[in-house]
């Protein structure tokens, strides 16, 4: 036998539903924490970013010195790394490789009898408009030992004690250890340093 349902009612309070949610005042605070917070970050996220690129850019100055060299054992031939000053290429007038370079700082060319061909373009980091090269960049000439010199020079680069410097890169986005510098000694080590305090260019 079906027994009938039996209807419950719920008894009414008289009191609204109160629904859930933010006020205008919690959010105007909420929104107000974050601008300050906004404030406070980005300064030193464009730090980083900028800081990063001077990085990006000085280890791709060192893997084209590195890609020369290798270039060059592997040829046993000349390989240069091209300064950004056309006179500091050549040993002379009648220097194809050196011509080859003109200002096209950071490029890696090879010589094979009288042609020249271009093993690696210069670095895309260097056409970043705040990363400059300060003064002038050395221009390694690479022999079938794996040794750098300066073109026409008989003595490896960077004899001295603490070798010689092949470029120094600064930025201009960065008010403080904005600039690197590589070094090579004995024609082959190569190193950079910590990032120091300059005016850049």
């Amino acid at each position: 036998m079906r027994v009938p349902s039996q209807s419950r009612s719920i008894p009414s309070t008289g009191m609204p539903c109160r629904v859930r949610g933010f006020t205008m005042v919690e959010l105007m605070i909420t929104l107000a924490v974050a601008a300050i917070l906004t404030m406070i970050a980005v300064p030193s996220f464009s730090n980083m970013i900028n800081a990063n690129r001077l990085t990006t850019a000085t280890n791709a100055m060192v893997g084209a010195l590195n890609s020369a060299r290798m270039e060059a054992i592997k040829r046993n031939g000349s390989v240069q790394f091209c300064s950004n000053v056309a006179a500091t290429n050549t040993a002379g007038a009648s220097d194809a490789l050196g011509n080859a370079c003109a200002t096209n700082a950071g490029a890696v060319l090879a010589l094979t009898g009288t042609t020249v061909t271009q093993v690696l373009a210069a670095p895309s980091a260097l056409s970043i408009p705040s990363i400059q090269v300060r003064g002038t960049m050395a221009a390694i000439r690479y022999n079938g030992t794996g040794l750098g010199y300066a073109p026409g020079s008989t003595t490896p680069f960077g004899t001295g004690a603490n070798g010689s410097t092949v470029v120094e890169l600064c930025s201009t986005a960065l008010s403080s250890n904005n600039d690197i510098q590589i070094d090579m000694a004995t024609g082959s080590i190569i190193t950079s340093s910590p990032p120091s305090t300059v005016t850049c260019p």
